[in-house]
C-alpha cells in the first residue's frame, strides 16, 4: 500500500487548499493513478485497521441491488447519513448495476418506453464471450436519474471496466472514482473493487490480476490531517491474502450473485489500530 502512502503524503504537502458542499476545508490535487497486483496480495490497508467485514457487507448489497439501509443484509451505520427517514437511499451503486434503466425509442426518434439492464451480469458475460471487448464498462453515473433525484448520494466511485489480459488468463479491472476521500472512503474502495475483481474473475475461470484505480479530485479534509500524519508515521505490515472458499472447496466458476459473506475470507492481516476520522456530510 505505499503507492496509497504516498500519495496522502503527497496531498498533505502539495495540495491545494479548497472549500467544498461539506463545510470542511480539504486539501486537493486532481488527478493521480495507483495500481495493485493482486496476486502479490490483497491490497487492504495496514497502516489502520480498515473494518474488513464491512467491506464485504457493502460489497455483497451492492451486487444485490441493495438500496436501503434497513435491509437486513445492509452495510451497518456507514450509509445512514444520507438515507431518508424509511433507510431508502434511492438508485444508488447496487440498483445501477442490476437495473440500469433506460429509454426506448422508436425509428422517429420518439421515446415510448423504458428497459432495464443488468450491467453486472452483462459485463461477466463479455468477460467469457468476447475477452478482448474494449466496451466492458459498467457505470453508476446515471444522469437522467440523478438529475431528477432519484439517487440520494452521487456516486463517488463512477465506473469500472474489465478487460482480459495475461495472454488470455488474467483478468485486470480499470476503476474511475470522482471523489475521494483519502482517509475513509479510498482504503475502503480499494478493497471492495479488488473483491469484486476476485469475484469476477473466479467466475470467467481467470486469475484476478491487476486493480487499477483512477483518483479525480482527491482530498484530505483539514479535520483528518492531525490523524493522517499519525498514520504516515506507522511502518506498514506485510499484505493480507484473499481465500474464496464455497462448500469447503475452491469455487473456481462460481456465479458472483451466488458467493456468500462466508465464501470471502482474508487472511494474515495485521495492521495498526484503528484511527477515527470524522465523516463529512
Amino acid at each position: 500500500m505505499k503507492q496509497y502512502l504516498d500519495l496522502c503524503s503527497y496531498i498533505l504537502h502539495a495540495g491545494e487548499l479548497t472549500q467544498n458542499r461539506t463545510g470542511v476545508d480539504t486539501l486537493n490535487i486532481f488527478g493521480a493513478m495507483m495500481q495493485y497486483d493482486l496476486r502479490e496480495g490483497f491490497p487492504l490497508l495496514t497502516t489502520k485497521r480498515v473494518n474488513f467485514d464491512t467491506v464485504v457487507d457493502e460489497l455483497l448489497w451492492f451486487i444485490r441491488g441493495g438500496h436501503n439501509v434497513k435491509d437486513a443484509d445492509a452495510p451497518k451505520v456507514i450509509w445512514d447519513a444520507w438515507a431518508n427517514e424509511e433507510g431508502e437511499l434511492g438508485r444508488i451503486y447496487g440498483v445501477q448495476w442490476r437495473e440500469w434503466k433506460g429509454c426506448l425509442f422508436d425509428k422517429s426518434n420518439t421515446a415510448f418506453g423504458a428497459r432495464s439492464y443488468d450491467q453486472l451480469t452483462l459485463a461477466i458475460e463479455r468477460v467469457k464471450k468476447t475477452p478482448n471487448n474494449r466496451r466492458n464498462l459498467v457505470s453508476a453515473w446515471n444522469v437522467a436519474e440523478l438529475e431528477q433525484g432519484l439517487i440520494g448520494f452521487p456516486p463517488c466511485h463512477v465506473l469500472f471496466q474489465l478487460r482480459v489480459m495475461g495472454e488470455g488468463t488474467r483478468l485486470d479491472m480499470s476503476m474511475y472514482q470522482r471523489s475521494c476521500d483519502m482517509a475513509l472512503g479510498v482504503p475502503f474502495n480499494i478493497a471492495s473493487y479488488a473483491i469484486l475483481l476476485t469475484l469476477i474473475a473466479n467466475e470467467c475461470c481467470l486469475v484476478p490480476g491487476i486493480l487499477t484505480h483512477f483518483l479525480a479530485d482527491a482530498h484530505i479534509y483539514t479535520t483528518h490531517i492531525e490523524q493522517m500524519e499519525k498514520q504516515l508515521k506507522r511502518q506498514p505490515y506485510p499484505l493480507p491474502t484473499l481465500d474464496l472458499v464455497v462448500d469447503g472447496g475452491t469455487p473456481a466458476g462460481v456465479p458472483v450473485v451466488r458467493i456468500a459473506k462466508q465464501d470471502i475470507q482474508l487472511r494474515n492481516y495485521q495492521s495498526h489500530g484503528f484511527l477515527k476520522y470524522d465523516i463529512a456530510v
